[in-house]
């Protein structure tokens, strides 16, 4: 494993290790099913289809992937798993630090993170189920633990009482109407007011500015490149949910099946 992480570099978003779920190989000319079967909307729906165990699905701050996220040479994005991981507690305790207009992020292990805005009252809004919701706080954690992430994206925030209107504002949008693909966009979107958290907030003209730098090690580190935030924030949560030793070993994986084409074609 030592010498497979030592050789992953840069992927860019178009070689990010891709498949047909089915097995069959697409024509060139055909979509790339691959990028949409990694990319597709992540978590509102599928996390409801996950059997929870209470004894098996234990946070495990160990595991979180550390990683940064950059605007062409600009830092948007930080989390020091280290420091996180102290910040995390249970939803009860969670409620003594809230405070209107902070962003809460509820975590388990193999489940995707689950983001909402705190508005005072006991009360958070979220995207839910497809929908955005208004619900106390102790209902929207599902009883995992939570903490308070309003320092995660670097942006300016707007004024607390801006977030939380922001967000009462959105209350009973569903289905077609939403305008975000899971529960972070939508709750960065209420904290930095920011249109690229919304889905086809940014033009995809082939240039690739976002760059997310995930550390593997302490030495070795990995970045793939994406022509949006809004698609770096779906595979980011899905290395959240996966674990930091999974998305190793994918790469590693990757790396084995590349190296294997290689050789194949560089010997005919």
């Amino acid at each position: 494993m030592g010498n497979q992480v030592e050789k992953l570099t840069h992927l860019t978003y178009s070689e990010v290790p891709t498949a047909d779920p089915n097995g069959y190989e697409p024509e060139d000319d055909c979509p790339r099913i691959g990028v949409s079967y990694i990319f597709s909307n992540d978590d509102e729906q599928e996390e409801n289809d996950v059997e929870r165990d209470d004894e098996g699905s234990q946070y495990d701050g160990g595991n979180e992937l550390e990683c940064a996220v950059y605007y062409r040479d600009e830092c948007v994005y930080e989390r020091n798993p280290k420091s996180i991981e102290m910040a995390t507690q249970s939803c009860e305790n969670l409620l003594n630090e809230c405070k209107a207009g902070d962003l809460l992020e509820f975590v388990s292990a193999g489940q995707y993170p689950h983001w909402a805005v705190y508005v005072g009252d006991l009360q958070v809004i979220h995207l839910h189920r497809g929908e955005i919701k208004v619900d106390f706080l102790v209902d929207a954690s599902q009883s995992k633990p939570g903490r308070i992430v309003n320092d995660l994206y670097k942006f300016r925030p707007l004024r607390p009482d801006a977030v939380v209107q922001a967000a009462m504002d959105q209350v009973g949008t569903k289905d077609g109407d939403l305008c975000w693909r899971n529960s972070e966009c939508f709750a960065a979107w209420c904290r930095f007011g920011r249109r690229e958290f919304k889905t086809g907030g940014e033009i995809r003209i082939g240039k690739q500015p976002y760059r997310m730098k995930m550390q593997l090690s302490e030495k070795k580190s990995h970045v793939l490149e994406f022509q949006s935030l809004e698609d770096l924030v779906m595979e980011k949560r899905r290395n959240d949910q996966i674990g930091r030793e999974a998305v190793v070993q994918e790469l590693a994986n990757h790396l084995n099946c590349s190296e294997e084409i290689d050789n194949h074609y560089g010997c005919n």
